[in-house]
C-alpha cells in the first residue's frame, strides 16, 4: 500500500523549490478581474516606440532565459503557470504600471528565481523583464533596460495609454493616489487550524463541510431563533466564475474559503464580503475542470484537490502555493470530492474509471510527500481480491471515493465510503462455483488507520451493485446507547435511502432505518443485517424494469445535518424512479448492464418529489415530513436556534421549524443551491450562507420532472444572510 513516488516526489520538490515564494495565488489589492491578453502588435494597443524602455535584441534574449528560470512557475505564455501568478495582464500591469523600474528589477533581481534567489545576473534580469514588458504590449525602441537599479532610479514603467485599439485604462502617469481608507484585514489575525479545534470546532466556526470532524453538520448557533428567522436580509453577495457549483464554503477567524468553478481557491472577509485573495489554477491542455465539492483547512494552509489530479497547499494568509503534489500520472482519474485533513495526513479519495485502480491516498499535510495509498478495488492475491470473479486487476472497475471521509481521534480511525463498480458486467456474467462476486470494496464503509493506511476493518452495504446506488456519501460519527451503552456510530446511506448504523470501533451492523422510498432491496435480516435483493429489479434479463430510487438517487451526496441534543437526523431526499430499458442490439448501455435508464415519477407520486425528513435516530421513528414539488438540491443545516436550512433546483432556500417542518422563510437565489449551507459568526453576529450555480448531477438529473422549472443561464455565487 506503501508507495515512495520517486518520480513525483522530485517534481514536487522542484516545483517548491523553483515556485515556492512567487505564489500560484493572486494577492489582491483591489478586486479586479483578470484575464490573459495576447501580445500586442502593430495596431493592437503596443506602447509607442517613444517610450520604450528595451531594444528587441534584449527581448530576444529575454525569451530564451525566462524559459529558462522561469516558465516552469508562470507558464511558457507567461500567464498559463500552475504555480505563480500570471505575468501578462490587468493584475501585472496593475502593480507594476506607472511605477519606477527600478522596483520591478529589484525584485527580480533579489528574489528570483525562488530556489536561487539572486543568482541571476543584472543582463539577465532586464532582458528577463524586456520581454515580460513586451508581452504586455510594450514596444521595442533603440534603448536597452538598464541591467542596475541606480540606473533605473529615474525610469516609470508607464500606464498602457487608453483608447480604441489600445490595451485601455491604467493609471496616468505620476499620479500619486489619495490613501485608501483604512480597514482590518482577518487574515492579520487568523489562526492555526489544530487538530482540536477540528474536532471540537468553535461555536461560530465553520472548519470542514460538514464542520468539524464528525460530519454532523450541525450548528449550535442559536441567534437566529424561530420567532425572527423571517427577517433574515442579503449580508452580501459574491460572483463566482460561472460553472457549476458544488463546493460548501469553510469560515474560520472571520475568514472565508470557498472553490469558485474553474479551479479557483478564494479568501473573502466573511463580514464583507471583501475578496482578500484568490489562487487561480491554469490546467494542461485538454484538462476540463470538474466539479469540486470540499476543500480543508488545516494549520496555516488550505488544500484542495484539482482538476489535473493535484494536491495543492496554500499558505492562509496569502494564497501562495506552499506545494503542489501530483497524485498520479496517469489519466482517467478525477478528484471531484475533497481532502480530510488529520493527523498530519492530508487523506483523499480519487474517481474514475480507470482499470484495476482507485485509490485513497494520504500526504504529508507539510512537505505533500506521499504517506500512503489503499487501493479501494481489491487487487488479486489481497485481502478481498478474490471477490471479483476471477477477473485480472486491470478488468476491474469503479470504486470511487468522490465525498471527502470523516474521523475520530478517539479511535483514531478515518472513514470513507466507497462508490459502485461502473463495469457490472464483470460481476454479472456467469459464476464458477464458489467464487465470490461481492466486488469488494465497492458500495463499503472503510475504516483505515491514518497513521499507517492499514484498513483496520470494512462494511459492504451493497454487493454487486447492479444500478449505480454509491454507497459512498458522509460517514456521520454520533454517539448513541447501543444495547445500554453509549457507543459511536457511523450513520450513513446510500442513494436508496436506507440508513445503516455501524459500531464505529468495529463496524458491526447495528441496526438499519430504510426511509421506504426504494424497491430493490425486499428486506433487511435484523440480526445481521444480511439483504435481500429483489430480483423484479435485476438488469439483464432483456426486460424493462421499474426501479426506485433513480440513478441520482432519494438520498444523494447531498448530507443531512444531525442534531445530538435531539438525536434528529434531518434528510434532504428526491421521490423518483427510474425505466430501465434494454438496449436495442444488445449494447452495454448504462454501467455495461445492458441496459438505459430514464427518470419516472414513483408509481403513487402526486408531483412533489422534493422531500425534508426529520428522523429520530433513538427510536427509529419519522418526527415528520415536508414535502413539496421542487427537488431538492443542497444538503440540510439544523441550528441551535431551532431552524433547519434546505434549498432546491427552483432556486429557493428556505427555512423550517426543526421540531414541526412548518416552512418559517424563504427566499429566491439567483441560481440553484448545489451544495450545502452554512452558518458562523463574525464579531458576535450570526450569518447564514449557501453557495448556488446549477450544474450538477442533482440540479440537472430530476429536471425532466418539473418541466416548468427553467433554469437557462448559470450564475454561480454564494449568498450570506443575516439579520437586521
Amino acid at each position: 500500500m506503501a508507495s515512495t513516488y520517486p518520480q513525483n516526489r522530485l517534481r514536487a520538490a522542484l516545483s517548491v523549490a523553483l515556485c515556492g515564494a512567487v505564489a500560484a495565488a493572486i494577492t489582491v489589492e483591489s478586486p479586479v478581474k483578470l484575464h490573459a491578453q495576447a501580445p500586442a502588435g502593430p495596431g493592437r494597443g503596443a506602447v509607442p516606440p517613444g517610450d520604450a524602455l528595451f531594444t528587441s535584441a534584449q527581448a530576444v534574449a529575454g525569451k530564451a532565459a525566462y524559459e529558462r528560470n522561469c516558465a516552469n512557475c508562470h507558464g511558457p505564455s507567461v500567464d498559463d503557470g500552475n504555480s505563480a501568478p500570471p505575468l501578462r495582464g490587468a493584475a501585472f500591469l496593475a502593480k507594476y504600471a506607472g511605477k519606477p523600474a527600478a522596483d520591478l528589477f529589484t525584485y527580480v533581481n533579489t528574489k528570483m528565481p525562488p530556489g536561487n534567489p539572486g543568482s541571476l545576473s543584472g543582463a539577465e534580469c532586464a532582458q528577463i523583464i524586456a520581454y515580460v514588458l513586451q508581452q504586455n504590449g510594450f514596444a521595442t525602441g533603440r534603448k536597452e533596460f538598464a541591467s542596475e537599479a541606480a540606473a533605473l532610479a529615474s525610469v516609470t514603467i508607464p500606464a498602457p495609454p487608453g483608447g480604441r485599439g489600445r490595451l485601455g485604462g491604467g493609471l496616468s502617469p505620476g499620479v500619486k493616489l489619495p490613501p485608501a481608507p483604512k480597514k482590518a484585514n482577518p487574515l492579520d489575525t487568523i489562526t492555526p487550524v489544530t487538530d482540536a479545534m477540528l474536532e471540537n470546532p468553535p461555536t461560530g466556526e465553520w472548519l470542514t463541510w460538514r464542520r468539524g470532524f464528525d460530519y454532523q453538520g450541525f450548528s449550535p448557533l442559536k441567534q437566529i431563533t424561530k420567532s425572527n428567522v423571517n427577517n433574515l436580509r442579503v449580508a452580501w453577495t459574491w460572483t463566482l466564475s460561472p460553472g457549476a457549483n458544488e463546493a460548501t464554503p469553510l469560515v474560520h477567524d472571520g475568514v472565508m474559503f470557498l472553490h469558485s468553478p474553474g479551479d479557483k481557491l478564494e479568501a473573502l472577509d466573511a463580514a464583507t464580503g471583501d475578496l482578500l485573495w484568490q489562487y487561480a489554477r491554469i490546467l494542461p491542455p485538454g484538462v476540463n475542470a470538474s466539479n469540486k465539492r470540499m476543500i480543508s483547512i488545516y494549520g496555516n494552509k488550505v488544500y484542495m484537490g484539482t482538476s489535473d489530479v493535484h494536491v495543492v497547499a496554500l499558505d492562509v494568509k496569502t494564497g501562495r502555493v506552499v506545494w503542489d503534489q501530483p497524485l498520479t500520472e496517469e489519466r482517467g482519474f478525477t478528484l471531484t470530492g475533497g481532502p480530510l485533513v488529520a493527523k498530519g495526513k492530508v487523506m483523499i479519495g480519487t474517481g474514475g474509471r480507470v482499470g484495476g485502480k482507485n485509490y485513497i491516498v494520504a500526504l504529508d499535510a507539510e512537505t505533500g510527500n506521499p504517506a500512503w495509498r489503499f487501493n479501494t478495488i481489491a487487487q488479486p492475491g489481497e485481502p478481498g481480491g478474490d471477490t471479483w470473479n476471477d477477473h485480472t486487476a486491470e478488468e476491474r472497475n469503479g470504486g470511487s471515493v468522490w465525498i471527502a471521509g470523516s474521523y475520530d481521534s478517539a479511535l483514531n480511525l478515518a472513514f470513507f465510503g466507497v462508490a459502485q463498480t461502473y463495469d457490472t458486467a464483470l460481476l454479472a456474467k456467469p459464476v464458477r462455483p464458489g467464487v465470490k462476486t461481492d466486488g469488494l470494496y465497492t458500495d463499503c464503509t472503510l475504516a483505515i488507520n491514518p497513521d499507517t493506511g492499514k484498513l483496520v476493518w470494512y462494511y459492504q452495504h451493497l454487493p454487486n451493485d447492479q444500478w449505480d446506488l454509491d454507497w459512498v456519501f458522509e460517514r456521520q460519527i454520533v454517539r448513541i446507547p447501543v444495547n445500554g451503552v453509549i457507543r459511536p456510530v457511523i450513520m450513513t446511506s446510500g442513494k436508496q435511502a436506507t440508513y445503516d448504523i455501524l459500531d464505529a470501533q468495529t463496524g458491526k451492523w447495528i441496526f438499519s432505518k430504510d426511509l421506504g422510498l426504494q424497491n430493490i432491496v425486499s428486506s433487511i435480516d435484523p440480526v445481521t443485517g444480511k439483504k435481500t435483493i429483489n430480483p423484479q429489479t435485476l438488469p439483464g434479463d432483456g426486460q424493462t424494469h421499474l426501479v426506485c430510487p433513480h440513478a441520482d438517487g432519494a438520498k444523494s451526496w447531498l448530507p443531512g445535518s444531525y442534531n445530538a441534543n435531539t438525536k434528529i437526523l434531518y434528510i434532504p431526499l428526491v421521490e423518483s424512479c427510474m425505466d430501465l430499458t434494454p438496449v436495442a442490439g444488445g449494447g452495454r448501455g448504462f454501467l455495461s448492464t445492458g441496459v438505459n435508464f430514464t427518470v419516472r415519477p414513483r408509481p403513487d407520486s402526486d408531483g412533489k418529489y422534493g422531500r425534508v425528513e426529520a428522523v429520530n435516530m433513538l427510536t427509529r421513528e419519522v418526527v415528520w415530513t415536508e414535502r413539496h414539488r421542487a427537488p431538492v438540491s443542497s444538503g440540510a443545516l439544523d441550528t441551535a436556534g431551532g431552524v433547519i436550512f434546505n434549498g432546491s433546483i427552483d432556486r429557493f432556500f428556505r427555512a423550517y421549524d426543526d421540531q414541526t417542518g412548518k416552512l418559517l422563510w424563504e427566499t429566491r437565489l439567483t441560481d440553484v443551491p448545489s451544495n450545502s449551507p452554512i452558518s458562523y459568526t463574525v464579531n458576535g453576529k450570526q450569518y447564514i450562507a449557501i453557495g448556488v450555480g446549477n450544474g450538477g448531477a442533482q440540479a440537472t438529473g430530476f429536471a425532466p420532472l418539473v418541466p416548468e422549472i427553467q433554469n437557462v443561464d448559470r450564475a454561480a455565487a454564494v449568498w450570506v444572510f443575516e439579520l437586521p
